[in-house]
Parts: C-alpha cells; sequence; structure tokens
C-alpha cells in the first residue's frame, strides 16, 4: 500500500475509526466537536485525551492519601500551597483543603475550630493548664471509592477517573449543587464567580506530570503522604501497613481513600 505523507490533519478520516472513536467518546459522557472531519476529543487540563494517554496511563495508578495527625502542627501552609496553586478565591469561606484544631480540656469537653482554615495558623484559646489534649486534623475532598457526589449529578459533570480520582468538568456543571449537598465531608464549594462546584483534585494536572500535590510537596513535618494505594513498594503502601489506619465516617460505605493515622475517636 502506498504510504499516505500527508499532515495526519489533512488525511481523511477511516470510516471505522472515525464510528470506533465517536461511540467511546459517546459512552463516557463527552461531547464530540467536529473540525474539518476530523473528530476532536475533549480536553482534560489543556492536553487531549490522546496526546496524555501517550504520556500518562491512569489504568496504571491508582491514587490516595495518608495524613499522620501526630505530625501535624497546624502551619497552614498546605492551605496556602493550595490556595495558590489551584486558584482557589482568598477569602475565609473557600478551602479545597483546611486544617481544624481538636482541644479536650479537663472535663473532656472538645471544642472544635479553624479559623480562616487554619492558614495563618492558631491562636491560644485558653489556658495551657486548662488543656488536656490538643491535635490538629487536616481535611480534604476523601476521593472516594464510592463517592455520593457522582452519584447524585444529574449531568455527568462530576465523575471519577480510571486513576481514583473525583473530579468536576467546569464546562459540564450546571450548578445545581446537589453535589455540595451530597458530600458528607464538607468537602465542596461552590465558586463565586465561575458558578460552578469546586473541590480537591489531589491537583491532577501536577500529578499527572509525576509532581506531588501542593499540600504534600509544602508540609514541613511529612504530615501528608501521597501515592499508589495498591502497590506496596509506594511510600502510601508502607504509611497504611505501618500504622493503625482509619477513615472519617466509616458507617456511610463511601470507602474514603484520605487514611488517617493516630486519629482521635473525638474526630467528625
Amino acid at each position: 500500500m502506498e504510504q499516505d505523507d500527508r499532515p495526519t490533519e489533512e488525511r481523511p478520516v477511516d470510516r471505522r475509526t472515525f464510528v470506533t472513536q465517536t461511540i467511546l467518546a459517546a459512552c463516557a459522557g463527552a461531547p464530540i466537536l467536529l473540525l474539518g472531519g476530523v473528530i476532536r476529543l475533549p480536553v482534560l487540563n489543556g492536553v487531549q485525551e490522546g496526546e496524555a494517554s501517550e504520556a500518562y496511563d491512569p489504568t496504571g495508578h491508582y491514587y490516595g492519601m495518608g495524613v499522620d495527625i501526630d505530625k501535624c502542627i497546624g502551619c497552614g501552609r498546605c492551605v496556602e500551597a493550595c490556595k495558590t496553586e489551584n486558584d482557589v478565591p482568598r477569602d475565609a469561606h473557600h478551602f479545597n483543603t483546611w486544617v481544624e484544631r481538636y482541644v479536650i480540656n479537663g472535663e473532656d469537653e472538645v471544642t472544635v475550630d479553624s479559623p480562616n482554615g487554619g492558614i495563618e495558623g492558631f491562636p491560644p484559646t485558653m489556658a495551657e493548664k486548662e488543656i488536656r489534649r490538643t491535635f490538629f486534623v487536616p481535611k480534604l475532598c476523601n476521593h472516594c471509592a464510592n463517592p455520593p457526589c457522582v452519584q447524585v449529578c444529574p449531568v455527568g459533570a462530576t465523575f471519577q477517573t480510571r486513576d481514583g480520582v473525583v473530579l468536576v468538568d467546569e464546562d459540564y456543571c450546571i450548578g445545581c449543587r446537589y453535589c455540595i449537598q451530597a458530600c458528607p465531608y464538607g468537602a465542596r464549594w461552590f465558586h463565586p464567580t465561575k458558578h460552578v462546584a469546586q473541590k480537591c483534585t489531589f491537583c491532577y494536572h501536577r500529578i499527572t506530570q509525576g509532581l506531588l500535590p501542593a499540600c504534600v510537596e509544602a508540609c514541613p513535618t511529612g504530615a501528608r503522604v501521597f501515592g499508589e494505594i495498591e502497590h506496596r513498594a509506594t511510600p502510601l503502601a508502607r504509611f497504611t501497613r505501618m500504622n493503625e489506619i482509619q477513615v472519617l465516617k466509616p458507617y456511610l460505605n463511601t470507602k474514603p481513600k484520605v487514611y488517617y493515622a493516630n486519629l482521635d475517636g473525638e474526630v467528625r
């Protein structure tokens, strides 16, 4: 057969290839645009799906995060890094990740606060002699394996990637806020200018390039551990093996993939 030396974009599209690509895109719930007779698949993080698959194979990964409560010092650097990296509004109401402080006094009364998400640290709350125990708990989207937010989205804007990350397609989101109401962890928020649901993405634009999420990279004590769940040689796999692991609200059967070590029973 004679070789076609024309550029790819100028070659005629094979009918079988065209039909196959169209069916696959439709099954994935993706919008299909025909430009000059060539099928165009949706773009994620600025890279077309076909191009991303050459550099990054999502089927070869399954991500989660570990948090060691004993190592968190409440410095707020993770919150600052997340806001900067993901262009989260600089106010006290919108966060992809935040830090809560739990203070238990001598009478076993628990006080929980998170001033400005913990981004600027935590001021003293009571006299030191009145405190029996205090600790910090970083929180974020749990990227559940059984995510209720995905189930309630009427248009498929909230979806789960093949590597286990829950994302929001801003182009599909209609701003109904069902997913925000369905999340039992309070991890979603409504963008005040984009008018779409927002949340932690594990910095998907970074991890697909082999980088760590911004919050993990910024943590000065190594309280956050990110990586593969299913490969035993990874830092996260070692973290889960070597610690007594708990998840938030396990009774809801959402199967969270943020794993906490040394989590106090008072955490909710």
